[in-house]
């Protein structure tokens, strides 16, 4: 039975997480983001009811939800609460980047902004400089 999108809520978050490969999905959410798309800030508003969204579509919203409180404090907009739920936080750190040191997995976790740190979230910021 297929899924409909408001599972999670929101259809832009929701076409995202469809995306297969994850690099193509986080680009094109950071592409929503360096564009200030007015319909995909705006839907950031309604809040996502996380109790009724699986397990995997929770670990999408975790990465994503750093990325876009990230940016959104960049960008000077207003970060809607629900993207800082505690169930949006990983209970070991995840690195994005899988071909690094244990070196550098520690710098990350020094390194990174509050919103990544938060949620246990660590991208090199090298890679999201794009937006």
């Amino acid at each position: 039975m297929e899924r409909i999108w408001d599972m999670i809520g929101n259809k832009f978050l929701y076409d995202l997480y469809l995306i297969n490969d994850l690099d193509t999905s986080l680009n094109q959410l950071m592409e929503l983001l360096k564009s200030k798309d007015k319909n995909f800030i705006d839907s950031l508003n309604t809040p996502i009811d996380l109790e009724v969204c699986d397990e995997d579509e929770i670990i999408y919203l975790t990465k994503a939800s750093a990325i876009i409180d990230y940016y959104l404090q960049v960008l000077e907009i207003e970060v809607p609460e629900w993207l800082r739920s505690e169930k949006l936080e990983f209970q070991s750190p995840y690195f994005y980047s899988k071909r690094i040191s244990d070196f550098e997995k520690i710098k990350l976790q020094y390194t990174c902004p509050a919103p990544f740190k938060a949620r246990n979230v660590y991208f090199e910021m090298s890679g999201l400089v794009r937006v």
